[in-house]
């Protein structure tokens, strides 16, 4: 077994965009103190998507620099105070240990790396990280880097992936008591088409939410109870935020895929579907090494806008989830319209980087129009850095993938990621590098 300790260095964060055709690098981090921000019921009423080049005191964004040093750590610090909470401090080292490599996966098509994560002293969180890495490449392959909430062993039949050790869903099939039995084996196979992806050149990694937070609205047994250390004044589940926890066990897993040198670390891409979507779009957001976002069927708190009238309102995902969002959120149930920013200022925090919005005709709950009308409000950001955004001007067809940095992919059926959507998945990223060197 191979152990290694990544510290956590600054010059990482400027990995992050380095994708062809940018005009520059990301620019360095600067000191951002954020203001007492006002309460929420004291905020003004905006019945339109807020642009994301007005500054929160009014201001019009002029240049790049403003851009990047004072409006990007502003928008920042307004999500995480009035919606998803602190994103959990970056710890001192992520220890990488490589539990297993075994070349023979797929039949010999793919590499499986089984490496596990400690993020911190004893009582950190643990991360089992699965990566699928396809062999005979002339160079370091593009990484696709997904989360679950099924257990890894859900993804392949092969025994060799352990079984997840955390709180699991009794939905998940072969789950049984809220634990994952052998039965859960390749049950979610059919979605993740592991052969497909390597065969096009890009590998895969995947973890599990439950090791870092399970989803649960009255239980934390993960990064949250270690960082309250036996205090529960510390640990309110409604104030808590659980989508950022995962967007930090994102960022962990990132912190060794940069180091891997079978991937290429400038071409880490953060996908999900659904709760797992919203994780993915915030994890980009928040981690300028992540090169693109694919938030699929991301829904409100994701892709859709909050000031939505079609499918689920903020009342309705507080309600059902009041552990997602933290306790600010929930003083927006009745106005949504007095949030000073709406998913368009989420999407130009990736700016100039790409990402796709996905989504299903039937799924009407997820509201696709919404999330395409989030796109054409965030354009004028990418414009204004100097990189084609979105396209398209209304809906494209269906079963068309439109856009440059910004793209957008409507089909039929219902709330589900599928074989299908790998391909769009896939597609999308070929278009933004170009296809995979074999």
């Amino acid at each position: 077994m191979k152990t290694s300790c990544l510290k956590i260095a600054a010059p990482l964060a400027l990995l992050g965009c380095l994708l062809a055709g940018c005009h520059t690098t990301v620019q360095p981090r600067s000191v951002y103190r954020p203001p007492p921000f006002p309460e929420a019921a004291a905020l003004p009423a905006q019945p339109s998507l807020p642009d994301p080049l007005v500054m929160f005191d009014g201001r019009r964004v002029k240049s790049r620099a403003q851009w990047f040093h004072e409006r990007r750590p502003e928008l920042k610090a307004l999500f995480q105070h009035y919606m998803y909470g602190a994103l959990p401090p970056r710890p001192a080292f992520v220890r990488a240990s490589h539990e297993a490599v075994y070349p023979d996966f797929l039949g010999g098509k793919a590499t499986l790396k089984l490496v596990s994560l400690q993020t911190g002293p004893p009582g950190a969180p643990q991360i089992d990280l699965m990566l699928v890495v396809p062999n005979g490449r002339r160079a370091p392959a593009p990484v696709f880097l997904a989360m679950n909430f099924c257990g890894n062993q859900a993804l392949t039949a092969d025994p060799r992936v352990p079984l997840a050790r955390g709180w699991l869903y009794d939905f998940c099939p072969g789950c049984s008591n809220n634990a994952a039995t052998g039965a859960a084996r390749g049950s979610q196979a059919a979605d993740w088409p592991l052969e497909r992806i390597v065969e096009r050149g890009y590998a895969l990694a995947a973890f599990c939410s439950s090791d870092i937070d399970s989803d649960r609205a009255n239980v934390s047994d993960g990064l949250y109870a270690w960082l309250a250390n036996g205090d529960p004044a510390r640990n309110n589940p409604t104030n808590r935020g659980t989508l950022v926890a995962w967007a930090w066990g994102f960022h962990r897993c990132v912190d060794y895929l940069v180091t891997d040198l079978d991937l290429d670390p400038r071409r880490v891409c953060a996908l999900g579907h659904s709760r797992n979507a919203k994780t993915a779009l915030l994890a980009a957001a928040l981690d300028e090494r992540i090169a693109i976002a694919f938030p699929h069927q991301a829904g409100c708190g994701g892709s859709a806008p909050s000031r939505g009238t079609v499918g689920e309102s903020v009342q309705r995902i507080n309600t059902a989830f009041p552990h997602w969002f933290n306790a600010e959120f929930k003083q927006f149930n009745d106005a949504p319209d007095r949030l000073p920013f709406d998913q368009n200022g989420l999407v130009a925090l990736c700016a100039p980087r790409a990402v796709l919005f996905s989504a299903a005709q039937g799924d009407q709950w997820a509201n696709p129009a919404g999330q395409f009308e989030v796109l054409r409000a965030t354009e004028p950001v990418y414009r204004f850095l100097g990189v084609e955004g979105l396209t398209a001007k209304k809906i494209p067809p269906i079963g068309r993938l439109v856009g440059g940095r910004l793209g957008y992919y409507l089909r039929e059926g219902k709330h589900s990621m599928t074989a299908g959507d790998w391909e769009v998945f896939m597609d999308f990223a070929d278009r933004q590098w170009g296809q995979p060197r074999q």
